[in-house]
């Protein structure tokens, strides 16, 4: 697949000047720090010594004062509490943080994750249904319920409260929950838009806690699940999102709770975690429970108190997501094949698949791996319940939420953000969606954002790389959404001639910049095995780039990691 490279623009030299004699680094350094929106000093301590006394009050947010007094007043008469979340991995760690938390304080409290097949996505009528019947006059829902109006109104009437905890974007109206916590809500004053909905949970427990006895050993043993829901909800690894991120992080990597140490263990994981580890390790399997089975499995291993029930739970869902693997690589050969034989789909700029038959568990993974291979934005839907019901993904800066919105009138519901969304109608509107939505697409999308951008950094000569510069470069870590890993350019490089493919088509090269005599680098390119013949004759070419430690038999060594290649007759940057 073709690719842009696109250079970003560089700091003032006066600013990186600056940042490098007042931090005593490397310019490139100071560079990146300046492209991030680092200008002084102060800011430049706080990004690299992240500190949880940066979190926000959390009573900034609108109606936490009245989710809190609903709270004490639940704890004062003694109620049952019921927290709901989505089935997802956002949902599940969301559920696991906040029960785990109070159920240290409160025995009337039990959790509830509805099943993706017969209720769906979100707050449900059978949930609420189930809450009545088992006597709970609280629910505190996570990750979902910010357009959940008629399930509200429906709780209402049945006298049960809902405290709302949502982080997707609110519909015209907001649901009369006695409390309804969402950034994205435009009477919200929170300085911070972007937590995850595991985010929004530890915002409840934190001012719960801050009102009664906070204990700071408490919280942080929260925020290993804060970390995954981060990572696994691609959110913005910036702001509070950075800070839980790396205390998150830490957390996981020193005093895991039982149920990640049990995932870690039957994963063979023994390195130091970072946050896409968590993306491609734990998210996965804790997902698998909710897409083929139930979300509760997930909760129940999340929550494990001890290590002999947290490998048994731990079993359970890796051999669930083992099956999942198997049917997403199905589906994603049978989407493959669909679109292959359809001439319309080749033309269009967007992907619409529909098929009765696929499991609605692994869908929205279908949509994003169409995404590598077509790049447009996705929709896959399968049948569920007479309804056609789906999952889409976007490319790069385009707003598939909003694609969505346009054609709301052929939709039953919908819901999500700018990246990703689900969404529910008629089996009999879907050639009609399929159109709408290609219209809508088509007439907003720029024809580049359909070419997938490498965004590079700076451009680097590889003997600027050298362990005290990997060492500052790690201290910008935890890398993800906002803050990416930092890419950097080199021009002229050649293999010493060791180039070799490994796996399917993935390239091994040792390289060093042409006409030098310096030590090479390794390097891995993955997926870009058909460069081998040229790389192979030692013609020079340019490549971008990240640069990571690879541990291989108790050795630390620096790898380039290789986003693409260009040969001289191309332009390497756009």
């Amino acid at each position: 697949m073709i690719r842009r490279w696109k250079l970003k623009a560089k700091a003032a030299p006066a600013l990186i000047r600056h940042l490098s004699a007042e931090l005593g680094i490397d310019p490139a350094i100071a560079n990146l720090l300046a492209q991030r929106g680092i200008q002084t000093f102060q800011q430049a301590k706080d990004f690299f010594r992240p500190s949880l006394q940066l979190l926000h009050d959390p009573f900034l947010m609108k109606d936490m004062d009245k989710a809190i007094h609903r709270i004490e007043k639940a704890l004062k008469n003694n109620e049952k509490i019921l927290v709901y979340g989505d089935y997802d991995v956002d949902g599940t760690t969301a559920v696991a943080l906040v029960y785990t938390y109070f159920k240290n304080i409160h025995s009337q409290i039990d959790y509830y994750i509805p099943d993706r097949y017969g209720e769906g996505y979100g707050i449900s009528f059978k949930g609420i249904d189930w809450a009545r019947e088992n006597g709970y006059r609280l629910i505190i829902a996570l990750d979902c319920g910010i357009k959940a109006i008629d399930k509200i109104e429906y709780a209402n009437s049945h006298l049960i409260d809902f405290i709302i905890c949502d982080h997707h974007r609110p519909g015209s109206e907001i649901p009369d929950a006695v409390a309804v916590l969402d950034p994205k809500r435009s009477d919200c004053r929170y300085p911070f838009k972007e937590l995850s909905g595991c985010g929004i949970g530890f915002k409840l427990v934190q001012a719960f806690s801050s009102k009664h006895k906070p204990d700071p050993e408490i919280l942080d043993s929260l925020l290993d699940l804060v970390a995954v829901s981060i990572a696994s909800d691609v959110v913005p690894v910036v702001d509070e999102n950075r800070i839980l991120s790396f205390f998150g992080l830490k957390r996981l990597n020193s005093n895991p709770r039982p149920g990640f140490k049990a995932m870690l263990e039957l994963a063979k994981v023994k390195r130091e975690l970072s946050l896409n580890d968590l993306v491609f390790i734990i998210g996965p399997r804790i997902n698998a429970a909710g897409r083929l089975e139930n979300g509760k499995k997930a909760v129940e291993l999340l929550i494990s108190e001890d290590a002999p029930s947290a490998l048994v739970f731990g079993k359970s869902i890796d051999i669930t997501n083992l099956q999942r693997r198997d049917l997403d690589v199905k589906i994603t050969e049978e989407a493959l094949l669909l679109i292959s034989c359809s001439p319309d789909m080749h033309l269009a700029k967007s992907t619409v698949l529909f098929h009765k038959e696929w499991h609605k568990g692994v869908i929205g993974i279908v949509a994003s791996r169409l995404i590598e291979k077509y790049y447009r934005p996705t929709i896959v839907l399968t049948e569920s319940n007479g309804m056609a019901t789906g999952s889409a993904r976007s490319v790069k800066d385009f707003d598939v939420y909003e694609a969505i919105d346009a054609c709301s009138h052929l939709l039953e519901q919908f819901g999500g953000h700018k990246y990703a969304a689900g969404l529910t109608l008629k089996i009999e509107n879907v050639a009609a969606f399929r159109k709408k939505f290609e219209e809508v697409v088509s007439s907003t999308i720029p024809e580049h954002l359909l070419t997938p951008e490498i965004e590079i950094d700076a451009a680097l000569k590889l003997s600027g790389i050298n362990s005290k510069f990997m060492r500052i470069l790690k201290q910008l870590e935890p890398f993800g959404p906002g803050n990416p890993a930092p890419v950097f350019l080199t021009e002229a490089v050649v293999d010493t001639g060791n180039v070799h493919i490994v796996g399917s088509n993935h390239l091994r090269m040792d390289l060093r910049e042409a006409g030098t005599n310096a030590a090479p680098f390794q390097a891995i390119a993955f997926g870009l095995g058909e460069s081998f013949s040229e790389i192979y004759k030692r013609k020079p070419f340019a490549i971008c780039y990240s640069i990571e430690e690879n541990q291989w038999n108790s050795t630390t060594s620096l790898q380039l990691n290789i986003k693409d290649i260009r040969f001289p007759e191309n332009s390497p940057v756009a």
